[in-house]
């Protein structure tokens, strides 16, 4: 796989695919996410994402929306605990128009308190759409309840007071502490020609000043399982069951996706869809997830289903954990399992947006872009005895956590 790579002075990188076609992506990723923040922070880098589209010292609100969708492209944004991404979709003949504009927004956004104003009652109205969503809000209660007292645990749109107390200051203060150039990548892929790449990059990011530092996250320990149960004003029963696991460095991260995969990936044949929602009709939605964090992981498995059924999926949920603790993969299964995930893998190269979301992503975290072959070389190298110590590492039955979202009648 071709990539290009550059480096400039101030310490941010860029990293370019090509690829034929007429429509091109680019894209700062910033180190910097809401486990960056303290509590009295708690969801100023959300606040940001949002806010920086609100104005620069040459731009109002309505020029910058209107600067890439006069052109049919699309600029967008989202914040996770780690990191923030500000992108744009657009034919590639705009591509300078995209670079400029990104530039502009990151760098020189004005912050003006009209718009900080109006953009806190989106915000709330967003923490409140969560509120009525028992699905969206009991993923985020069970990361607070897990990473308790850490600022993993805090809520990515942080709360109805901590959005509030949110101004021009605090928010400049937070850029100055977490916005540094060694820690920001503009990605790229499309149909551009990498000198001319270069030479605008330079153009638009070589003034910007250098700010570099060591920023060290502080490392989650001492985790401890936990169960609880919250009644709620709800039709449907909802639970996660879940425990820590490897995080992003982690010589078991590969391995584990693939065990994650089998058990209740995106696929229709996972074990859990298979073995509850197919075979017993218990849930309609049952999935399993793994999200992992620059020093640690987190597991999660989500059911949704009428309370009459709870008890005996939760049941079914722990027979087939005890399976794979229990019975090493047959090379059949093994070789299957395998198979689709790369399938997976491969799929996921059509998204060209996602693609260069995940470049940057991994110049932050690795320093460097796997390309496919070696991808698929670390998978195929992940054994049954592996997997097997690592169910019994990751779905011990001791270590598990449990939250449930039951309907209070």
């Amino acid at each position: 796989m071709e990539y290009n790579f550059l480096e400039l002075k101030n310490g941010i990188r860029i990293i370019h695919k090509p690829v034929k076609s007429e429509v091109a992506h680019c894209g700062f990723i910033i180190k910097t996410g809401s486990r960056d923040e303290n509590i009295n922070e708690n969801g100023i880098t959300h606040f940001i994402e949002h806010a920086i589209f609100k104005g620069t010292k040459k731009r109002k609100a309505y020029h910058i929306l209107n600067r890439i969708d006069n052109v049919g492209g699309e600029i967008n944004a989202f914040t996770t605990k780690e990191k923030t991404s500000i992108y744009a979709s657009f034919t590639k003949p705009h591509f300078e128009r995209a670079l400029e504009l990104l530039t502009d927004i990151l760098f020189n956004s004005t912050y003006p308190e009209s718009e900080l104003k109006k953009e806190k009652d989106v915000i709330i109205d967003e923490i409140n759409s969560y509120l009525d969503s028992p699905y969206d809000q009991i993923y985020d209660d069970f990361e607070e309840l897990i990473f308790k007292d850490h600022p993993l645990g805090m809520n990515i749109l942080g709360t109805v007071n901590s959005v509030k107390k949110i101004d021009k200051k605090k928010i400049l203060e937070f850029i100055k502490k977490n916005y540094l150039t060694n820690q920001i990548v503009f990605s790229i892929v499309g149909d551009i020609p990498f000198k001319k790449i270069e030479q605008l990059c330079k153009k638009y990011l070589t003034d910007i000043p250098e700010k570099t530092t060591n920023k060290k996250r502080l490392p989650f320990k001492n985790y401890q399982a936990i169960q609880r149960e919250i009644k709620k004003d709800i039709y449907q029963t909802h639970c996660i069951i879940g425990n820590v696991a490897y995080g992003t460095h982690h010589k078991y991260k590969n391995s584990f996706i693939l065990l994650n995969n089998i058990l209740g990936g995106p696929a229709m044949n996972s074990r859990l869809n298979m073995g509850i929602r197919e075979k017993h009709g218990f849930t309609y939605n049952i999935e399993s997830s793994y999200t992992t964090f620059s020093d640690i992981g987190l597991f999660y498995l989500y059911l949704g289903t009428d309370q009459k059924y709870i008890e005996k999926s939760i049941k079914l949920v722990n027979r087939e954990l005890k399976i794979l603790r229990e019975k090493k993969l047959t090379s059949s299964q093994i070789q299957k399992a395998k198979q689709q995930i790369i399938g997976q893998i491969t799929l996921s190269e059509e998204n060209n947006c996602n693609v260069m979301l995940g470049m940057g992503k991994s110049i932050l975290v690795y320093d460097k872009v796997e390309g496919l072959k070696e991808t698929y070389k670390k998978i195929n190298a992940i054994t049954q005895v592996e997997l097997q110590k690592i169910a019994n590492e990751v779905f011990n039955k001791k270590q598990l956590s449990s939250l449930i979202f039951s309907p209070n009648q």
